[in-house]
């Protein structure tokens, strides 16, 4: 069975010949590694015309199992550690990025909880200063009225003072006379 199976590059280079001699469709990619069967002018394989007699028209193919080449070998396991890296960096990134945001989080509870203490000490303070204000409230009304009182004196100490001028003048006057 290995000497009647070819290799795809074969296939391909043994022509166009096969493949205008017959119409059915073959899907390969490039890097398909398998071994296809070699086509008979009945348009079947060589190799699977002893298959469909004993699988009642079921076709199979087999993987031909190549050595890799080193090089490529060599590359995959580069790639495959250089890969391992990146995405270790990857994840050490993100952790860190998690981290960091772990301790602003605590910093920033820790500032929240300094301003709570503080809002409370202010609120503390205002209701001190409050009561302190309705305590002294008495003492204001009391220095309010005499600054009222301190006024009129004032208005009446001019009045004595314009009036004693007035008869200090007309005194002065007589004493003229």
């Amino acid at each position: 069975m290995a000497s009647e199976e070819k290799t795809l590059a074969e296939v391909v280079a043994e022509g166009d010949a096969a493949a205008k001699s017959q119409t059915s469709d073959v899907l390969l990619s490039a890097g398909d590694a398998m071994r296809i069967p070699a086509v008979n002018a009945e348009g079947g394989s060589a190799a699977s015309g002893a298959r469909k007699s004993e699988d009642a028209g079921v076709e199979t193919a087999e993987e031909a199992t190549e050595p890799a080449d080193p090089d490529i070998d060599e590359l995959c396991k580069d790639m495959f550690s250089k890969m391992a890296v990146y995405l270790q960096g990857e994840l050490t990134a993100t952790c860190e990025d998690y981290k960091l945001l772990e301790n602003m989080n605590h910093l920033t509870s820790l500032k929240y909880k300094e301003m709570k203490e503080i809002s409370i000490n202010i609120s503390r303070n205002l209701k001190d200063l409050n009561s302190k204000y309705t305590n002294l409230l008495p003492y204001l009304e009391q220095i309010s009225q005499i600054e009222e009182q301190v006024s009129v004196l004032e208005q009446a100490a001019y009045k004595l003072d314009a009036y004693s001028k007035k008869l200090e003048a007309k005194f002065k006057k007589l004493e003229k006379r």
